[in-house]
């Protein structure tokens, strides 16, 4: 892993359901570099919320972005990868400030083939009767923020393979 400040350090973000987990430790894997899931750093009384179908607040999600912000700011030496839904603009700002050279990948696809992928996977605290409030949250990426707009309609290597392209062109202009 390098440590002199140029290795990757990207949030992989999205509704849930878009793929961030298994996107984000292919990307890392292809990267060197180490990856965490956002969703491990939810308090329990957030995840409460989630598993009974009650969407989170602002308040509910500033100590985590906090912890996250935290992550970001001290593996910005050797880079790395994590998830986090960054639905609004105000979140990613506040991961900006805490490191500066992060890169977000929006993973993006419709919204019947993310309802899909919720539907069949088991085990995840976040129910599908949330997707409609996470997409309706969601602000994408703008041309002033440091990121790309994956496509998530191809296989999870092609989508991969887009994410990496995007971090490896990271300093040209979007």
């Amino acid at each position: 892993m390098a440590q002199n400040g140029n290795a990757p350090l990207v949030v992989v973000m999205g509704v849930s359901g878009s793929g961030k987990t298994t996107v984000g430790q292919s990307l890392a894997g292809s990267l060197g570099v180490l990856f965490a899931e956002a969703d491990d750093f939810h308090p329990p009384e957030n995840v409460a919320k989630m598993r009974a179908g009650i969407a989170l607040s602002d308040e509910d999600r500033r100590p985590w972005l906090d912890v996250i912000a935290g992550w970001l700011r001290e593996h910005a030496p050797d880079g790395g990868v994590i998830t986090c839904s960054a639905l609004k603009r105000p979140y990613r700002d506040r991961l900006v400030s805490a490191a500066p050279r992060v890169f977000f990948v929006h993973l993006d696809g419709p919204a019947e083939l993310i309802a899909e992928r919720m539907a069949a996977r088991r085990g995840h605290f976040m129910p599908l009767e949330l997707l409609r409030s996470q997409l309706d949250a969601l602000e994408p990426l703008t041309d002033e923020e440091r990121g790309a707009i994956v496509p998530i309609t191809g296989t999870v290597e092609e989508t991969t393979h887009s994410a990496l392209n995007a971090v490896r062109d990271r300093d040209r202009d979007r």
